[in-house]
């Protein structure tokens, strides 16, 4: 079955290496640029920093509480993060690029989603992206936001 895809992109005005290391920093960095109040909790459970890290993230996207358990890897450090629970069937990738000679960064939220079946999946199919993208959206201005403010950046 066809997973449920949504993402979102912006540009950053900071280095990459500046936006990647707060996207990879989940005891600081990562849980700050979380949009409230669809992220109700995120919390380390082994790691902290990149590839190998675990970690517990609450959710209520309109009115539905789901929390995952997610593998944090890199299949290209300081470009590529990935967040996956794999019983769930819920994946989430962040990519960094750098633009305008490594000046600014080009930053992607994407996910990837095992739909319900029936019904609910069709539901899903057709609700889930756009109110995904949105969140994605405002966890990019949020990014965007925190990492302008830094002194790296």
């Amino acid at each position: 079955m066809t997973p449920i895809h949504a993402e979102a992109t912006t540009i950053i005005k900071a280095r990459p290496e500046a936006v990647y290391a707060v996207i990879a920093d989940y005891r600081v960095g990562h849980p700050a640029i979380l949009p409230k109040p669809y992220f109700t909790e995120l919390a380390v459970e082994q790691g902290g920093q990149g590839a190998g890290t675990i970690i517990r993230v609450g959710m209520n996207v309109m009115g539905v509480k789901q929390v995952y358990h997610e593998v944090v890897s890199e299949p290209q450090p300081g470009r590529v993060l990935v967040e996956a629970d794999a019983e769930a069937g819920v994946t989430s990738t962040f990519t960094v690029e750098p633009v305008n000679a490594g000046q600014q960064a080009r930053v992607t939220i994407a996910s990837d989603a095992r739909p319900s079946p029936g019904l609910k999946g069709l539901l899903e199919r057709l609700f889930n992206p756009p109110i995904t993208r949105r969140i994605f959206q405002q966890e990019l201005r949020q990014l965007a936001a925190y990492v302008e403010r830094q002194p790296s950046a």
